[in-house]
C-alpha cells in the first residue's frame, strides 16, 4: 500500500511540476517573416543511407526559401553508394545546389557522425552562412520548413530552433515504442524549460536542428562535443552554456522516414545510447531501474496484488497512479495518430525501455560500448542533459 502510495505520489509531482511535459502544444513559436532572408547552409552528415535518401533528400532540395541557401551531404564513409545515389538525386530534381563530400575516417577522440558535422560546417564556412541547418539524412522536410524554422529563430531571437521530427508509426513495434520514446524524452527534458532564459534544462533533436553560426563559433560547435555519442543533447547544453538562447518542441511536418519494423531494430536504436545518457555510472543505472518501477511498474502490480489479496488501499492508489500515468500519456498517442486503447499498456513499454537500458550497461562492460552502422565507440559520453 505504501509503496503504491509512493507511486502515486510521484505521478502527481510529474503532472503538476515537471513542465508540464506530457502536453503537446510546444510547436514553432510565433513568427513573422524577415524584411532580408539570412543565408542558410544545410549540412546533412550520412552514413550508408541509400535506403532512405530518395524519400528525404529530394525534399531538402525542393525548400521554397527566398533567400541564398546550399546543401551539404557529407559521405560518411558509406559502402552502399550514398554519395553517387545523392548526386543522381540532385541531377534528377535539381532545387538547392548540394555539394557532396567525404571527410575520410574519424580520428582518435571523435564520433563519425561529429567528424562528419565538422567537415560539413568547414565546407559551408566558404559561403559565410548566418545559419547552419543541421539534419539527419533520413529527416524528410516540408517545401516551407526551412523557410520556417529561420523565421521562428529571427522573431524570437533564438541562436538554435530545434524540432523533434515526428518518427515513423507503421510497424507494431513502432505503435508501441516510439510514441512512448518522444513521451519520455519530453519527461526528461521539458520543453517548456529549454526556452526559458536560466533554465538549466537544455536539449535539442539532432534531426532537425537550425544553429546561428556564430553560436556554433562561440559554442565550439562540434568540437567541443566530438566525444558525445548523444549529440544532440550535448550541442544544446554546449549553446546553453556559452549564452545562447534555445528552443524545442514538436514538428508537424518534419518527419523521420526510417522504419525501425522489428522490436531488435527499436531495441538497438534505445540500447546504443541509453547507458550514456546514465554517464556509464552504476549507481544512476541502479537509481533509474528503481525509480521505472516504482513509476511505471508499481501501478499495475499494486492494482493486481491489491485485489488478490483483497487490499482495497493498495488496489485503490495503484489504479489512480495508473490512470494519471494514462491520462498524460493520451496526448502523444493522439499526436501520433495512435489509438488510445494503447495509453494503458505504457507499464509494458516502459518495462521493455528498462531492459533495453540494462542490456545497454550489459554490452558496455563487455566491451562493446556504443555501436551503430558497423562503428563501436567505447569511451564514455561524458557530455550529457541536465535532467537525466
Amino acid at each position: 500500500m505504501w509503496i503504491a502510495a509512493g507511486s502515486l505520489a510521484a505521478w502527481l509531482w510529474l503532472l503538476l511540476c515537471q513542465g508540464f511535459f506530457w502536453r503537446t502544444d510546444i510547436r514553432l513559436p510565433a513568427r513573422t517573416d524577415p524584411d532580408d532572408w539570412p543565408s542558410v547552409c544545410v549540412v546533412v552528415p550520412a552514413r550508408d543511407e541509400a535506403a532512405v535518401l530518395p524519400e528525404s533528400l529530394p525534399s531538402l532540395l525542393a525548400q521554397d526559401y527566398p533567400g541564398r541557401a546550399e546543401v551539404f551531404l557529407v559521405d560518411d564513409g558509406s559502402s552502399d553508394g550514398t554519395g553517387e545515389l545523392a548526386r543522381e538525386l540532385s541531377s534528377r530534381h535539381g532545387g538547392l545546389p548540394l555539394t557532396v563530400d567525404s571527410p575520410g575516417e574519424p580520428p582518435a577522440g571523435w564520433t563519425g557522425k561529429l567528424w562528419a558535422v565538422r567537415h560539413g560546417i568547414g565546407l559551408a564556412r566558404a559561403r559565410d552562412p548566418e545559419y547552419l541547418l543541421l539534419t539527419d539524412a533520413d529527416i524528410a522536410h516540408a517545401p516551407d520548413s526551412l523557410r520556417e524554422l529561420v523565421a521562428a529563430a529571427r522573431t524570437g531571437g533564438f541562436d538554435a530552433v530545434s524540432l523533434m521530427a515526428r518518427l515513423r508509426v507503421e510497424s507494431l513495434w513502432e505503435r508501441f515504442v516510439v510514441p512512448a520514446f518522444v513521451y519520455f524524452f519530453a519527461q526528461l527534458y521539458p520543453f517548456r524549460r529549454i526556452a526559458r532564459k536560466g533554465s538549466r534544462t537544455a536539449a535539442a533533436a539532432g534531426g532537425c536542428v537550425l544553429l546561428r553560426t556564430d553560436a556554433a563559433e562561440r559554442a565550439r560547435i562540434p568540437d567541443a562535443i566530438r566525444q558525445a555519442v548523444i549529440d544532440d543533447v550535448a550541442l544544446a547544453r554546449a549553446v546553453k552554456g556559452g549564452g545562447g538562447h534555445i528552443w524545442l518542441g514538436l514538428a508537424e511536418r518534419v518527419d523521420s522516414v526510417r522504419p525501425y519494423p522489428r522490436l531488435h531494430d527499436l531495441w538497438r536504436m534505445v540500447s546504443r545510447s541509453a547507458y550514456a545518457q546514465l554517464r556509464h555510472n552504476p549507481l544512476l543505472l541502479l537509481g533509474t531501474v528503481a525509480g521505472l518501477a516504482l513509476v511505471y511498474l508499481v501501478p499495475p502490480v499494486a492494482v493486481l496484488a491489491g485485489l488478490a489479496a483483497g487490499s482495497a488501499p493498495a488496489a485503490v492508489l495503484g489504479a489512480l497512479a495508473w490512470l494519471v500515468m494514462t491520462g498524460t500519456y493520451i496526448p502523444m498517442l493522439r499526436y501520433y495518430g495512435q489509438p488510445l486503447w494503447l495509453a494503458p499498456l505504457l507499464p509494458f513499454t516502459a518495462f521493455l525501455y528498462l531492459l533495453m537500458t540494462v542490456d545497454s550497461a550489459v554490452q558496455h562492460y563487455r566491451g562493446r560500448g556504443a555501436a551503430w552502422k558497423g562503428r563501436t565507440y567505447a569511451r564514455p559520453d561524458a557530455v550529457v542533459g541536465d535532467e537525466s
